[in-house]
């Protein structure tokens, strides 16, 4: 399946998943718009592999790429798309790396989920203040996380989703279930780092934030902290060890009826325990400067979610 089918099936999804309609004195919601949106993006995954017996510590830094972002939201759905095109200056350097991205977000009520897919190619290790490329070294990350946004005036969907807008500031207690598979592999006979399998799951308490100011302007914070359990398969053996977890969020931006625009910066910082022999602790970066428009939705796409909302007890 291509990404233009993955994309318009998504897309397609949105018509029949959807929440209620009904606007608030503290959100204002957009179900007969599809909302676009453009940005300048930069994510990372790094890093931090950790031999036990030796205690020895290697980072692992990706050949980061500036790339462009185009999402599509409509009603509980959101599908994201990310490509690194040539004409940023500081890609030009990166000869041979790789970078995507593709995420997926699905709001059902008061649950959102994720799903992230990361694949990268190409990483430096700093070695006597120098860094040496590791053109070969290649991760896959598939995951993403289950929260459950406990207050009803409080919209996650206006941090950086822009299919609501948040008209009066609120918090909500947001935990969070968490999920990743990694593959860590290196082809490069100089060092060995091998073909690395990983698994975390963690489940922790989050609070975050909506302050508006004036009409239009919003700024948001908010953090996660999860404790869990890691399972590495490593040259033939399975290692398991304890898992801390740390999600922090910020934002800040404009909305209005059509028109909106903003900054998000978030972080995603995976510890892993020291119960076992090789450890891959990561860092997962993420910061988006933004733009974007609301059209009119297709008018079948509406009544076909206003019917499933109807038939399920949604409205």
């Amino acid at each position: 399946m291509g990404l233009k089918h993955i994309f318009t099936f998504f897309l397609g999804l949105g018509s029949f998943v959807s929440h209620s309609q009904n606007d608030s004195l503290y959100i204002r919601r957009f179900p007969e718009k599809v909302t676009l949106r453009l940005g300048v993006q930069n994510t990372s995954n790094s890093f931090i592999v950790t031999d036990r017996e030796t205690g020895q510590q290697t980072e692992f830094i990706p050949n980061d790429k500036t790339y462009l972002g185009l999402s599509a939201l409509f009603r509980s759905v959101e599908v994201d798309l990310g490509y690194a095109p040539n004409f940023f200056s500081e890609n030009r350097d990166n000869s041979g790396s790789k970078l995507f991205t593709l995420n997926f977000r699905m709001f059902l009520g008061r649950w959102m989920q994720t799903l992230d897919f990361y694949r990268q190619k190409g990483f430096f290790t700093p070695f006597n203040d120098e860094l040496l490329p590791f053109p070969e070294l290649r991760t896959l990350k598939i995951g993403g996380t289950t929260s459950f946004i406990f207050n009803r005036n409080f919209s996650f969907r206006a941090i950086g989703f822009q299919n609501e807008w948040q008209k009066k500031s609120a918090g909500s207690f947001i935990p969070r279930f968490t999920f990743y598979y990694t593959r860590f592999r290196l082809e490069d006979t100089d060092v060995q780092v091998g073909d690395d399998h990983s698994f975390n799951l963690a489940i922790g308490p989050g609070y975050y934030y909506n302050l508006v100011i004036g009409k239009h302007y919003l700024l948001s914070a908010g953090a996660t902290i999860g404790l869990g359990a890691n399972f590495t398969r490593s040259e033939g053996e399975t290692f398991t060890s304890s898992l801390a977890q740390v999600i922090f969020r910020s934002a800040m931006g404009y909305n209005s009826e059509r028109f909106f625009t903003g900054i998000n910066l978030s972080a995603q910082v995976l510890e892993h325990g020291t119960d076992q022999n090789t450890q891959l602790d990561d860092i997962i970066t993420f910061v988006e400067l933004y733009i974007g428009y609301r059209l009119n939705a297709p008018k079948k796409w509406i009544q076909k979610a206003d019917k499933f909302n109807r038939k399920f007890g949604l409205d």
